[in-house]
């Protein structure tokens, strides 16, 4: 029963994004509800890593499921994923954030719009540079992922995926991997990734089912 949610959830929780989207150009109040993805990923990452950017974010299920139909599919430029390019990134976006914030306390319409705001630019950011690489580019550099990557190279949860000496190094777990990871790397170990997203591609795509948990 749980599975069969999972997988609804990471196949359609895109619609929630719309309709947020939708909504919230009629009251910006609606937009405060973004806070629950900023703070989610980053809070879950103590535990399990970067799960919730594959499996619950539904920006991340609107890439897979709605923006992949159209995009490059070229792989992204390794200076997208230096944590120098990052960490400018999510110092530039935290900073117009919170003085958007600050330059709007005590007005809640005025609060929903520097979410709103926030969320539909780097939504448009996302989906321009997929037409150029890959649907996942903008989760390289995206500044909560950023942050629950950071917690991931100091986590200690074991609960990440595991390749098997079983593992053949066909590479076909490497064409399907968005964020770039080489899963066939780690034959005999964990993929302790900091941006493993645990999508679960790898794991579908393996012919000789040596990727699990």
């Amino acid at each position: 029963m749980l599975k069969n949610f999972q997988k609804l959830w990471k196949k359609y929780s895109f619609i929630l994004l719309l309709i947020f989207i939708f909504l919230s150009l009629f009251d910006f109040r609606f937009a405060v509800a973004a806070g629950v993805c900023m703070a989610a990923p980053v809070i879950l990452a103590i535990f399990k890593g970067r799960y919730w950017c594959g499996n619950i974010c539904p920006r991340g299920s609107f890439y897979d499921h709605v923006v992949s139909r159209f995009s490059n599919k070229r792989k992204v430029p390794e200076f997208f994923k230096s944590y120098i390019f990052r960490a400018f990134i999510l110092t530039a976006m935290m900073t117009m954030f919170t003085l958007g914030v600050r330059d709007n306390w005590g007005d809640l319409y005025g609060i929903g719009f520097v979410f709103y705001r926030m969320i539909v630019i780097t939504t448009v950011i996302g989906i321009t540079f997929s037409l150029f690489y890959n649907h996942r580019t903008w989760c390289h550099f995206c500044p909560m992922g950023t942050l629950a990557s950071l917690i991931s190279v100091l986590r200690k949860n074991k609960k990440v995926l595991h390749v098997s000496d079983d593992c053949v190094s066909c590479k076909i777990c490497e064409k399907q991997c968005s964020l770039g990871i080489i899963p066939y790397k780690y034959k005999g170990s964990a993929i302790n990734h900091a941006d493993c997203i645990q999508c679960g591609k790898c794991v579908i795509s393996c012919p000789k089912k040596s990727i699990s948990y």
